[in-house]
């Protein structure tokens, strides 16, 4: 059994703050350690499965936030910036699933810690067919397209609420509640790894009765942006569409060249943001 671990930072129990999960300084390397442990506690449940194989994708910040040496069954570890297909580089048909580690609530999830989708300073709001999304189920495009279920989502009950709309029977371990953008109720680190360790066991011991992402094609995404300047620029990708001063439309069959054409806009907006 081949699992994919497609991991974030925000999601971390205790992470309330961006010193927390931005380095330099002592709090960023506290807290990387806290999400290594997360994303361990993920492997340690698949393995208890029966899960032998791992690869664990870095999708946060600089995408180097874990210790390869440290990562549990002898993952393979896929880090670094301007990957291609950014927090879902690496999945293929050969896994078998999916899991999302420490994940967030959406840009418009204004309840949930942290919350943004991909591009804080960019993006306002993003729907997939018509609901509200976050990156749990954008990232699900490449799920599909590959023919791969998502098992497993850790992060506050926002976030999981987010992506059950696109995860159907998702295995949801919520290590904090929110309380504000910056203030979260969080379970003690031991018991959250306890929590996921057992949720990715279960997870892979229903595998059988998973199916894949629930997203009707051809798929649409929505995106609003915080300035009319981001929605002026991307309409310079192929099949994007101006709907509103800030807001476009990109539609595909292809669940995989949507979420690329996403991804481009994103690292578009980025250019002007950042």
């Amino acid at each position: 059994m081949k699992v994919f671990l497609s991991t974030d930072m925000e999601g971390t129990a205790g992470v309330v703050d961006w010193s927390q999960c931005r380095g330099p300084g002592p709090e960023y390397e506290y807290y990387r350690g806290q999400l290594q442990a997360e994303v361990n506690a993920a492997i340690d449940g698949a393995m208890a499965a029966g899960a032998t194989e791992f690869l664990v994708n870095d999708s946060h910040s600089t995408m180097q936030n874990l210790r390869p040496d440290e990562l549990r069954g002898r993952a393979s570890y896929l880090s670094g910036r301007h990957k291609p297909l950014y927090m879902m580089q690496g999945l293929d048909e050969s896994f078998d699933a999916a899991f999302f580690v420490s994940y967030h609530g959406s840009a418009g999830a204004t309840e949930s810690v942290l919350h943004h989708t991909y591009n804080p300073r960019a993006i306002a709001e993003v729907r997939l067919n018509g609901a509200v999304t976050g990156e749990a189920g954008i990232n699900a495009l490449v799920a599909l397209a590959h023919g791969v279920p998502v098992v497993l989502i850790s992060g506050d009950q926002v976030t999981i609420d987010e992506a059950r709309a696109f995860c159907p029977g998702i295995e949801a371990v919520v290590v904090k509640e929110s309380v504000s953008r910056n203030a979260a109720l969080s379970v003690h680190p031991e018991l959250a790894r306890e929590l996921i360790r057992d949720g990715a066991q279960r997870a892979l011991d229903r595998l059988a009765g998973f199916s894949l992402p629930s997203i009707t094609r051809p798929a649409e995404l929505i995106v609003r942006f915080h300035h009319q300047a981001f929605a002026e620029l991307v309409c310079a990708l192929r099949n994007v569409e101006r709907q509103a001063e800030q807001v476009v439309a990109l539609r595909n069959d292809d669940p995989l060249e949507l979420y690329r054409s996403f991804i481009a806009l994103v690292l578009m907006t980025r250019g002007i943001a950042d």
